[in-house]
């Protein structure tokens, strides 16, 4: 996982609904195309739609998972090459759609050959440059300046404002909510329990979600869980929402429960961390896929990392606090 998908773009976006025609005409039904523009506000500006989007491209993984749990298939899709041979474990992509390798950044001239009415992405959209170029193809609508991970749940509603697919949006967040809130009743020993989330680029740094506001820590405080108070503190201190420190910070890691990844080698690679094998609490050295899951939050990637942090979850909710 590379620094840029590690630390993304917020995608903090304002959503405005303006209605066309008379003040006295019904409002579409739920579930119906809107009969207005839906205009969303970005770093770079806002963004106009005006009717239902056809042919969408998704430039980042979020955005690709939140228009799938809408029923809306991508022309083309962001390809994570750190993903397994397979792709995504929880996506199923429509054979037709094309993928985009962004190695080199957004492939402009391979999202135009698709004809998109609708760009959707974040952290790829980095400079004004990107996004100009990417705009002159069809409204495209980046992320905030700040280094946060929007929750999901608000990206779902803002494709539901785009898609004319309000109720749909609000079905797929209590569907996915849900979930959680049946592992969260079924743990009750995890209410207080704290956490962090974190990696380990082998020979650099050890990076930790820092900011109790990011979309990847609403999933544990969801279960009832609170952030481990000495990365908040550190967070806050350095005014850094993922926090850089070097493998000697294994204080930073002495949640009751610590979901982690060895991005770059394997699990022999943690005696780089001095301490690790000594931590007191539930240690979740975790796969790619699932870390990705959780460190950017989708509708379809909580469901399946939290099946794979399931186990880690029991035994931290009976460990003594």
């Amino acid at each position: 996982m590379n620094l840029s998908r590690w630390v993304p773009i917020v995608l903090g976006l304002a959503v405005v609904a303006t209605a066309c025609g008379d003040s006295d005409d019904a409002e579409p039904a739920a579930g119906t195309s809107p009969a207005g523009t839906v205009t969303v506000e970005h770093q770079f500006g806002s963004t106009e739609i005006t009717g239902v989007p056809e042919r969408i491209v998704t430039i980042d993984l979020q955005w690709t998972d939140v228009m799938l749990a809408m029923g809306a298939e991508p022309v083309g899709y962001s390809v994570d090459a750190f993903m397994p041979e397979s792709g995504v474990p929880w996506q199923q992509l429509p054979a037709e759609a094309e993928p985009l390798p962004l190695d080199d950044g957004p492939p402009i001239e391979q999202i135009a050959e698709l004809q998109p009415d609708l760009i959707l992405g974040s952290y790829s959209i980095a400079d004004q440059g990107v996004y100009d170029q990417l705009s002159g193809i069809a409204p495209t609508i980046a992320g905030e300046d700040a280094l946060q991970v929007t929750p999901w749940q608000d990206l779902v509603r803002t494709a539901g404002e785009i898609l004319g697919e309000q109720d749909r949006a609000e079905d797929v967040i209590a569907g996915v909510d849900g979930e959680v809130a049946e592992v969260a009743d079924a743990l009750p020993g995890l209410a207080g329990k704290t956490f962090s989330l974190a990696q380990y680029i082998v020979g650099d740094s050890i990076y930790v979600v820092a900011d109790e506001q990011d979309g990847s820590s609403v999933f544990f405080q969801q279960l009832g869980m609170t952030m481990y108070a000495p990365v908040r503190d550190e967070g806050e201190a350095t005014g850094d929402t993922r926090i850089m420190v070097s493998p000697e910070r294994s204080d930073l890691l002495r949640a009751d429960l610590l979901a982690f990844l060895v991005n770059g080698g394997d699990e022999s690679d943690l005696a780089d961390i001095p301490g690790f094998d000594q931590l007191p609490g539930t240690v979740a050295v975790l796969d790619y896929p699932t870390i990705v899951g959780l460190n950017t939050p989708s509708p379809l990637s909580i469901p399946y990392s939290l099946e794979q942090l399931r186990p880690y979850l029991e035994e931290a909710a009976g460990a003594a606090g």
